[in-house]
Order: structure tokens, then sequence, then C-alpha cells
């Protein structure tokens, strides 16, 4: 008997999870998985299978590549908060006739004794911040810094952590810490007191690797003002874990 071929996976990762999704169908023989990586960090945890490095020239170069390499299904592993990828995606799915699923870990939840300031984009979050704090503890990633380079901002310090150094326009007076989680709550704690910071600002990107910033501060009695993050597109599932992914992936 024939040997059915392989089901063709693109998962386009840049987190833990479509890591751990590429790790977990990487020793199926029955499923071909390919990992693409928008290529923004300098050193990258690379998934086991295949891997590619770039872009793809919007919606219609994707759909094509989907085509061109027979991809049965896409699952779209990126960054809560990367909506233009996301977009791209749903378009290119549509277009090249492919399913899509979208691997999103859960938001975080305010706990009891949380103080917690929900903003819509980091331009909101920036205009809430003189009524908070003096010294700001930025866990927003490089992109995006502009947002808190105005002259209002000018009297406020920044502690900006990031995986790679940010590029400017960014806040008057910041220091830059380039490290990678996950972090420790004893880590997360000895930072606060250390910078003395009074006032914290996330993106709700869930997950556990950066959540012990939230109980340190929790603990600490510091505010904290979270970026809600963007909708997945109309229309697309959502599998909350790779062993769900897993599970869409072996339906085909």
């Amino acid at each position: 008997m024939p040997v059915p071929a392989a089901v063709r996976v693109l998962v386009l990762g840049g987190t833990t999870e479509g890591r751990r999704l590429a790790e977990s169908l990487a020793g199926d023989r029955s499923v071909r998985v390919t990992t693409s990586l928008a290529g923004r960090v300098a050193a990258p945890r690379l998934p086991p299978g295949e891997v590619r490095v770039g872009g793809f020239g919007g919606p219609e170069g994707l759909a094509a590549w989907m085509r061109e390499h027979d991809v049965d299904a896409l699952v779209d592993a990126t960054h809560p908060f990367a909506a233009a990828m996301s977009r791209n995606a749903a378009e290119a799915a549509a277009l090249a006739h492919v399913p899509l699923l979208a691997l999103r870990r859960p938001g975080w939840v305010a706990q009891d004794g949380d103080h917690w300031h929900s903003t819509g984009s980091l331009a909101e979050a920036a205009g809430l911040l003189p009524a908070l704090g003096e010294r700001v503890f930025l866990t927003t990633g490089r992109m995006g810094l502009a947002a808190f380079a105005g002259a209002d901002l000018d009297a406020l310090w920044f502690l900006v952590r990031s995986v790679d150094a940010p590029e400017p326009p960014g806040p008057a007076r910041m220091e830059v810490l380039l490290d990678r989680g996950p972090f420790t709550l004893e880590g997360e704690w000895e930072l606060l007191r250390r910078h003395r910071i009074d006032v914290l600002v996330t993106k709700d990107s869930g997950g556990d690797a950066t959540a012990p910033k939230l109980t340190a501060a929790r603990e600490a009695g510091i505010p904290v003002v979270v970026v809600r993050r963007p909708p997945v597109p109309e229309g697309v599932p959502v599998a909350a874990t790779p062993d769900e992914a897993v599970e869409w992936v072996r339906r085909f």
C-alpha cells in the first residue's frame, strides 16, 4: 500500500507556544512542520524541524509560498500583539484556501491586591503615567518606545527591559536592561527595589515566563498599566495551548 503523504504544516512562530508545538510535531512522521520566524530577534531560540527566517511580502506572498510548498494547515503562533502578522495570516489563508488556527496563550487576569489600569494602546498608557509614578519599569519590548518620548514625560525616569537593544526615539531619561525571560519573583523584586520603581507598564502577553513582575508589583503595592491585546481576526478559531493545536493539526 502507498504511504500517505505527510501533512505539511506551517507555523508562524516566535513564541514559546510555537516552539512547543513544533517540538510536539517534530517526532510525528505523519507531519512535516516548518516554522517561520520574522527575524526581529538577533538570537532566537530555534525550534526543531525546518525553520524559515524573514518575511513573506504580505498576505499575497504568504499565500504564494503556501501554494508552492503544498501547505495543508497554517498555525499563527505569533506574539499576541503581532496584529499585522495575524491579519496577514488570515488573509493569506483565505487566498490559498488553507485552514488557519491561532495559537494564543490566555491573557493575565487581575487578582486581589492588584492595582491595574487597562489601556488600549501604548500612547494611552503613556498618558496615564504622570499621575501614577515617577520611576517607570517599562516591559513592552523594544518596539513602540516613541510613545514614551513626549516632552510631558521628560520628568519621569524609565527602566526599559527588552531582549534586543531598542532604537530611538525613546524616553528622555532611561536605562536599558537587556534580558530574556523566564524571570523569577526574587529577581523582579530586586529590580523594583534597586531602581525604586513606582509604576510598571506591560502588555497583556500572558504566560508564566514574565508573570513574576505582576506578582512583585502586587506585593509592593505598585500600580500596573496593562495594554490590552488586539483581538484575533474574526472567524479564526483559537487554541489556548500547544496540545490543543496538536489535536487540531492531527485532524488533517
